[in-house]
């Protein structure tokens, strides 16, 4: 693969202030495709200054030339799709399928809405003797995953320069290389200098440069609760915005007379998916009694079709995890889970067979899993199912709400009455009905501990507006 040596600052490519590096290993077979700076706090202070020259003359383009941009950029991303999702499945290990039906399509079509909202967008509105403007919020400090290392980007960049704000971007370490190409699509997109920017780095120096930044207003981060709280802590020093989208331990509740068999299935579809590296997987199957052994039955015969393998092969369905750090860590989860008496139905802890390279793991199936189980409160992030027995609807009820997150879930019911009213007493930012379809128009974001805000759509992007009353 293919990579800048150097920092996208107003406009150009530049060499790092240091000479540090972070290798990119390919997690299917653990070698290193490249290596890219690792950038310093005082890449990052380059970076915000010129994100601050550009604001003016940015926050003052007319949203129709704003929303040009956009469009422009959304046609380099499209352009560039196949790179793109070769890029993500190297550096991540996402299936290439995967890669190119979702990590590089969706970006595409975020980048899309936010152009066609940038022009449509009440930026004023009349409110009895005064006029309100949503004005931007100023410079943004975007902190990504890499779990979804393109869309997590075009989330926070898109809307960012829809509102008219400049961005300084630190992505994960182990995806820079998809960072990059975006950068090469915001130049081709004739975006103007100084308006975006990409810093490479470690999140211990150059995420925390960011967050800690004086010139930066607003952070927006993607990643684990652990780290949102420190940044929360950092921006609420300085009484700096945030918008964090943080951990998920979703509940997919099966209410009685149900599609069983389509429920089951579906699950193991959005937990497989990505390799359970998804923040809104519905890793709690939550099964009424009396559909409970047959719901492990089917969990297990769905999950038997998911053979981990090489993600650039035709027909493959799981690949590897992101690291060795993260396979380890569900590994260790899943040793938990046995530890503390849950039922191992299919999985382990051993490599998959065949697989001793790359960093793999079993997809798992664990049943009579009680809820003060580790494996039933804390965030996985792997191809992990818990499958929990409840007796009657307020208990599921109280199951589901039952841990600190509550970013996402879903409901099965005979019908969707039944479906929503239960939905409606959920503690989460978005529920599934009878397998409803994610919408990149609907805010996404979560409740408690899953963090503060809302990504996509019009919601996301007021998430980088201010407002202002005028009175006549």
């Amino acid at each position: 693969m293919t990579a800048h040596d150097g920092m996208y600052i107003d406009g150009a490519w530049r060499p790092a202030a240091g000479d540090g590096t972070i290798e990119v290993r390919n997690p299917a077979d653990e070698q290193v495709i490249a290596t890219v700076p690792a950038g310093s706090a005082e890449d990052i202070d380059a970076a915000v200054r010129a994100a601050r020259a550009a604001l003016p003359a940015w926050r003052a383009t007319a949203p129709a030339e704003r929303a040009a941009r956009l469009a422009a950029l959304r046609d380099r991303l499209a352009e560039r799709a196949g790179e793109i999702a070769a890029t993500i499945t190297a550096e991540l290990g996402s299936t290439l399928a995967f890669s190119t039906r979702v990590q590089a399509a969706v970006p595409v079509a975020v980048t899309g809405i936010y152009a066609e909202l940038a022009a449509s967008y009440a930026f004023e509105e009349k409110l009895g003797n005064s006029t309100v403007l949503h004005e931007p919020v100023g410079v943004v400090g975007a902190i990504t995953p890499w779990n979804y290392p393109l869309h997590q980007i075009t989330n926070k960049v898109a809307p960012a320069l829809a509102a008219g704000c400049t961005v300084v971007l630190k992505p994960a370490e182990d995806t820079p290389l998809t960072a990059q190409l975006f950068a090469e699509c915001v130049d081709a997109a004739g975006i103007p200098a100084g308006v975006f920017n990409l810093v490479t780095g470690l999140g211990t120096v150059a995420g925390q440069a960011l967050a800690e930044h004086e010139g930066v207003d607003l952070v927006s981060f993607t990643g684990s609760t652990a780290v949102g709280r420190k940044i929360g802590a950092i921006a609420g020093g300085a009484v700096k915005r945030v918008a964090l989208e943080l951990g998920g331990k979703s509940a997919n509740v099966i209410l009685p007379g149900a599609d069983l068999a389509k429920a089951v299935h579906t699950n193991v579809g959005d937990v497989i998916r990505n390799s359970g590296q998804s923040c809104n997987a519905l890793t709690r199957m939550l099964v009424h009694a009396d559909q409970y052994d047959e719901a492990v039955a089917l969990t297990a015969e769905a999950v038997a079709q998911c053979v981990p393998g090489d993600p650039t092969a035709e027909g493959s369905r799981l690949g590897p995890l992101v690291n060795a750090k993260q396979r380890d860590r569900v590994r260790g989860f899943i040793a938990q889970g046995v530890k503390e008496g849950a039922r191992l139905v299919t999985g382990g802890e051993e490599a998959p067979d065949g697989l001793e390279s790359g960093y793999y793991v079993r997809p798992t199936v664990f049943a009579d899993v009680t809820e003060d189980m580790t494996i039933a409160q804390e965030e996985i992030f792997g191809p992990v199912i818990s499958i929990l027995r409840y007796e009657d609807e307020e208990e599921a009820v109280r199951i589901a709400n039952g841990t600190v997150y509550g970013l996402a879930g879903a409901v099965w019911a005979a019908d969707e009455e039944t479906a929503v009213a239960f939905a409606r007493r959920l503690d989460t930012g978005q529920v599934d009905i009878n397998g409803g379809r994610f919408n990149l128009l609907a805010p996404f974001g979560g409740y408690k501990q899953s963090g503060v805000g809302r990504e996509l759509g019009p919601h996301g992007l007021t998430e980088y507006l201010q407002t202002k009353s005028l009175q006549f």
